[in-house]
């Protein structure tokens, strides 16, 4: 199996393997810039990981991979940020929604879903505790008391199977122990923006201990709707979680049990009507983001809850694993489409005129998730280490989309229930073999079974009123895997060469309301290239990750959003190739000055000539051929919310005062260049490049276990447009104001 680099990627990768194999030979001979002063550590700390489900060094494992510790997680999370504020935190990572704060939409390498239908699937993973959060209302889950997060870039088929192909976020929860730990953060900033988090853990007896953790987080509404008169209208939220966990210890055998839950209160996106001016992708003169005018209605409810339990026995030379997963949702989320007020309602401001009104509501009434795996791994040894396993998934789901008219006063025009049943199964190896002290090689494969009934019943709408029945039962079995070789070049330097495929299993997309059909994507597949560098350097104060790819996908599934058919509808790309370089950076420079850095560079190309798409409903400019049917033709275009430059930088300063105290400053950026929202190319609905930045001043004393912090998140207080729907205007979505305020921790 041969693939032909494109010499674009071939000069990049040449050029960063050449530097960054500099890199290390110059800094281990590098004098520190400043001997270390009073005890301070100056040392990385190692990074244990578990992205092969075994524990290991983040820099023995050839897998591009990014780490995101609890100090990073906690400065983003001070104003109520959710879990898409991992969005452009990591390189080739980006998220975003249309759907409010319980349906996150991740893209890695550019490969990513903008379906916002309930049953939609995407090919990013999401791994909360071992379990896969399947469903993309359960991807929301929000962040707190976590070890840490770990971004694996890349097709993940063989340990993760099914709906991996991007890669997989991987969330682990801090887990309990017998000593006794805990802390309290409580912050509060403007627009009414509270965040508050504690957890508890430590001995329960000699065998068992146990960790409660919960948080809370709350918004005030900030947005005036000019049309109802009412203040503060929209934008606010009230959101709670928490997690219980108990850990049975005894000798050979431990059992953890999780049990946790959400429920959220508080506003969907607000969409703001004709925001985006024609023939460009501007605000339109005169737009406040603190102002809407809607004739429709705006809420939003969740409450999911879940458990699993994970049993683990030691037997001689192996260790054997049971992982038991159960997660539950049920959600209502009602939103002013149109984002503005119809004709014959007679607004006062032209602008937010829309030529109909669009008041719909999604519901998920019955969502239940089951999951099981096996696992039996060899304890570590001297070359071989190795581990199989057997997975189960069963999910079952009911939808129910409504569709109101505005103009009577919010009646039911209509509405449409699905249900579907998916359940599949797998069975998986891998292995690890080193051949000598300095060479190994990785290998690993699943065999996957998926199988899905679709059922859609429409009662009354908008496009033709009495009932219709539709329904769909794909089902696809087939082989991924994997094979990586790594070689030792020092101590301290390893490089690897990977090889991967993956898949994602069929889709079926039935959003009826103002359709007829449903539409089903075939599974997709991808067999992806990547070269990499692990390395340590200048007295281990540096630590420095890279790597480029290449892929190819066949088959991506696609989704076509709105437009002037007022509907989604779900299509398979012939082709779709990518490449790009990422890198990782951490390092010590002074014993007082801490930086980390980031970024990547994603290309994404469709290539299939005959793919047409539905344009735009309201006024914009086409940039894209269209076809005699009047739909664009996208070969050639990159595929949506794919930014080709993704870039973050932290760096923290600390000035010792006293025996255990120090003032601090600490900053992050982070950057995404431009985007475009949808399949087609159009002058309008794209979004600029962003850069976000977040400021911490503060002091800590007794070593850091106490903290009291001034922070402000966007402080640039910088306006950009950051989606869009495009089915009866020029509908977009706005990133949150500037948020200042301050916060206190303390620990155990």
């Amino acid at each position: 199996m041969t693939v032909a680099c494109p010499p674009r990627l071939a000069v990049l990768a040449l050029s960063i393997a050449a530097a960054f194999a500099a890199v290390p030979a110059v800094a281990q001979n590098a004098a520190p810039a400043q001997p270390p002063s009073n005890n301070k550590a100056t040392e990385l700390q190692t990074i244990n990981v578990t992205a092969e489900k075994r524990v290991e060094n983040l820099q023995k494992v050839p897998i591009s991979l990014t780490v995101l510790t609890p100090d990073k997680l906690e400065a983003f999370g001070q104003a109520g940020d959710g879990v898409l504020q991992l969005a452009s935190r990591a390189p080739s990572v980006y998220a975003e929604t249309s759907y409010g704060r319980i349906f996150p939409r991740f893209y890695i390498r550019g490969l990513g879903n903008s379906d916002f239908d309930l049953n939609a699937s995407q090919p990013v993973s999401m791994v909360y505790d071992d379990i896969v959060q399947e469903n993309p209302i359960l991807k929301g889950f929000p962040l707190f008391d976590l070890e840490q997060v770990e971004v694996l870039r890349g097709p993940q088929g063989s340990l993760f199977g099914r709906n991996s192909p991007a890669g997989v976020i991987k969330f682990d929860s801090k887990k309990p122990s017998q000593e006794t730990s805990g802390y309290a953060r409580v912050s509060y900033g403007t627009l009414g923006t509270a965040n508050v988090e504690a957890a508890l853990g430590g001995a329960l007896s000699s065998h068992w201990s146990g960790r409660v953790s919960a948080l809370a987080q709350h918004r005030d509404g900030w947005i005036d709707n000019t049309y109802t008169g009412k203040k503060d209208a929209l934008g606010g939220y009230n959101d709670r979680a928490v997690r219980a966990q108990a850990l049975y210890e005894n000798g050979d055998f431990n059992a953890l049990i999780n049990v946790h839950a959400r429920w959220l209160d508080g506003t969907a996106t607000v969409n703001r009507a004709n925001a985006i001016e024609l023939g460009s992708d501007d605000f339109v003169p005169g737009f406040d983001r603190d102002k809407v005018a809607q004739d429709g209605r705006n809420r939003q409810h969740l409450f999911a809850w879940g458990s699993n339990l994970h049993l683990n026995w030691n037997i001689g030379d192996y260790t054997f694993t049971s992982i038991t997963g159960l997660e539950r949702a049920t959600t209502y989320s009602l939103g002013d489409v149109d984002g503005g007020i119809a004709v014959a309602n007679t607004p006062a401001n032209a602008q937010w005129v829309t030529p109909f009104p669009s008041e719909t509501a999604d519901a998920l009434p019955h969502d239940r998730q089951l999951t099981q795996e096996f696992r039996l791994a060899s304890n570590p040894q001297d070359r071989l280490s190795w581990q199989l396993g057997t997975y189960y998934f069963n999910e079952d789901i009911a939808i129910v989309n409504y569709d109101y008219n505005t103009l009577a006063n919010h009646a039911l025009d209509g509405f449409a229930v699905q249900s579907q049943t998916t359940k599949a199964w797998a069975v998986f190896g891998s292995s690890d073999y080193k051949i000598t002290d300095d060479f190994d090689i990785r290998a690993g494969a699943r065999w996957s079974h998926d199988s899905r009934d679709f059922n859609v019943d429409r009662i009354l709408s908008p496009i033709g009123g009495g009932t219709l029945n539709l329904s769909a039962s794909p089902h696809d079995a087939r082989w991924s895997g994997d094979v990586t070789g790594t070689w030792a070049l020092s101590p301290n330097v390893n490089v690897y060469a990977r090889i991967a495929n993956g898949f994602r299993a069929p889709s079926v997309q039935g959003r009826v309301l103002f359709a007829d059909f449903i539409s089903q994507a075939k599974p997709e597949t991808i067999t992806s290239y990547e070269l990499g560098l692990k390395s340590t350097s200048w007295n281990n104060r540096i630590r420095l990750n890279a790597d480029v790819y290449t892929f190819t996908m066949h088959n991506q599934q696609l989704t076509a959003v709105g437009g002037d058919i007022n509907t989604t509808r779900l299509i398979n790309a012939r082709k779709t190739e990518g490449y790009g370089a990422e890198f990782d950076l951490e390092a010590y420079l002074t014993p007082n000055f801490i930086v980390t850095a980031g970024g990547s560079y994603n290309h994404t190309e469709l290539k299939d000539k005959n793919l047409a798409v539905a344009i735009c409903g309201a006024g914009c400019t086409i940039l894209d051929p269209l076809n005699a049917q009047g739909n664009a033709l996208v070969d050639g275009n990159a595929l949506p919310n794919a930014p080709e430059w993704v870039g973050t930088l932290t760096a923290r300063y600390g000035i010792p005062y006293g025996e255990s105290g120090e003032f601090f400053v600490y900053t992050d950026w982070n950057y995404r260049s431009e985007v475009n929202f949808f399949l087609y190319d159009s002058a309008e609905f794209r979004g600029k490049p962003l850069l976000e930045g977040g400021l911490r001043l503060g002091y800590d004393w007794n070593y850091g276990k106490q903290e009291v912090a001034l922070y402000g998140r966007n402080i640039t207080n910088r306006r950009q447009i950051i989606g869009a729907i495009d089915f009866n205007n020029r509908t977009a979505f706005v990133n949150d104001p500037r948020v200042i305020g301050v916060e206190f921790k303390t620990e155990l």
